[in-house]
């Protein structure tokens, strides 16, 4: 590669040859030389939440006279064009990185100035133009925004993919429950015969353990609202002007129509990672009872010939490539792998968290990608279970019913009439003998008939009993 393939780029170290058609600089460059360590790159929402800052940033610093109003304009104009789709293969610094996510702020930093530059005529690497620290970055620091870009972050994923991705499927797990709201089938605890329920409120406890979650991460979310931007290097606000803070935070507000506010203290805004372990245990809440339902699915639907068999996934691929006519619930299984990995992100998030030294948590990279990425494979895996998997199930009524039919559990309704240990030497009796609980009630004079008949009424004991709030007097 000729010289004229390069430019000559300088920084406190020294010079360094940089390539002619890239956007970032040199201090990207030695970040992509010292860290080459996943290949993983930046989330696009996590780069998203940086432009929006740096966005705003511009425009605020440039109406309060802090920087140029031209340059103010170009780097928003640049901010654009990039959230738009341009220069997105120009992030390249490795989510394992130095400390406090100094090198990827500074990746931003530089993509941003030299596309700047650009607009206003100018070519790349003219830094005494349009500079990466000086103009892109004045009044910030990595310390205060980075904590709000991974804010901001977690709030576009939120919004974009796992808010709507819950919705869609608490309306499936919904919908299921109507249609399967008359299907009685035997109950199971510890994996063993429990008395009989009804397969629509199987599928109703599943809408409603989701939508109980989305409320927990509404209300954990609220902290990621709360931003410490104007903080600058140790929350004191440094080389900010006066108006700045408050400013910027409405500016951001404005641009993502979110209701943000500044933090009412900004060192303890920048220091504490409080608000991403809390999101983050309500991720890892989620994926519990997420992973809890996959396994259920997968359970309803063992078989085809020696399971449960009391509902078909839909089959979406074939399941062996050696056993013919074999099809797996491979939806179900994905969905247990990403909830486990989110269980993983959480547990390094908190150690991460806990990891801070007086005014800086340098972990916070790590923070950014485990909590953004954790946010958004949910979300997908959520939509992709809604769509090709409970969407599509059926229900198998006639071996729903013979398994009710059949549970030694349906003793437990006896209780009240023969009592507990006569009901226990019933089920006893039944399962070595192979008689019914019916003809060994009967045999014994324990009921009449038409008490069997009432008290052994499936439909009447897979109802839900209501909640009542009355003390048992009448009006």
């Amino acid at each position: 590669m000729s010289d004229s393939a390069f430019r000559i780029e300088r920084d406190s170290m020294g010079d360094r040859q940089i390539p002619s058609h890239v956007y970032y600089g040199i201090q990207t460059l030695r970040a992509t030389e010292n860290f080459p360590i996943s290949g993983i790159k930046p989330l696009d929402t996590y780069v998203d939440a940086c432009l929006l800052i740096k966005k705003a940033t511009a425009i605020v610093n440039g109406e309060l006279d802090c920087i140029p109003a031209d340059i103010s304009q170009a780097i928003a104009q640049a901010a654009d064009e990039i959230l738009a789709g341009k220069l997105r293969e120009q992030f390249v610094v490795d989510v394992y990185q130095a400390g406090a996510g100094t090198s990827h702020h500074m990746n931003v930093n530089e993509v941003l100035a030299n596309r700047a530059l650009e607009i206003l005529g100018d070519v790349k690497g003219n830094y005494k133009r349009v500079n990466p620290n000086d103009h892109v970055n004045y009044g910030q620091s990595t310390n205060d925004v980075i904590p709000t870009a991974i804010r901001i972050g977690g709030l576009l994923a939120l919004t974009h993919t796992l808010h709507p991705a819950l919705e869609t499927a608490i309306s499936a797990l919904e919908a299921k429950a109507e249609e399967f709201q008359t299907i009685i089938k035997s109950g199971r605890t510890h994996l063993q015969d429990a008395v009989p329920i009804r397969l629509g409120e199987t599928f109703r406890a599943f809408a409603h353990i989701l939508s109980e979650h989305q409320n927990r991460i509404y209300t954990a979310s609220g902290d990621l609202m709360v931003l410490g931007l104007g903080g600058s290097a140790t929350g004191t606000g440094l080389n900010t002007h006066p108006q700045y803070r408050a400013r910027v935070v409405e500016k951001l507000a404005e641009l993502l129509n979110c209701p943000l506010e500044p933090a009412t203290h900004l060192m303890a805004a920048m220091q504490s990672m409080a608000p991403f372990v809390n999101v983050s245990g309500a991720l890892r809440n989620l994926a519990q009872d997420l992973a809890k339902i996959s396994h259920d699915l997968r359970l309803m639907d063992s078989g085809p010939k020696t399971g449960f068999k009391e509902i078909q996934l839909p089959p979406v691929q074939p399941g062996s490539s050696i056993m013919p006519g074999k099809y797996n619930p491979v939806m179900a299984e994905m969905t247990s792998m990403v909830c486990f990995q989110v269980m993983g992100y959480d547990s390094a998030i908190a150690l991460a968290a806990q990891a801070g030294q007086l005014e800086l948590n340098v972990m916070m990279p790590l923070i950014a990608y485990n909590l953004i990425h954790s946010i958004e494979i949910l979300g997908k895996t959520i939509s992709a279970l809604s769509e090709r998997c409970i969407t599509g199930i059926t229900a198998n009524q006639e071996r729903c019913l013979t398994y009710a039919e059949g549970s030694l559990a349906l003793v437990t309704a006896l209780n009240t009439h023969i009592g507990y240990l006569n009901a226990a030497a019933v089920a006893k009796e039944s399962l070595e003998t192979g008689k019914s609980l019916r003809q060994i009630v009967l045999e014994k004079g324990l009921m009449t008939e038409i008490e069997l008949n009432q008290v052994l009424n499936l439909e009447q004991m897979s109802l839900i009993t209501p909640l009542s709030y009355s003390d048992g007097k009448s009006d």
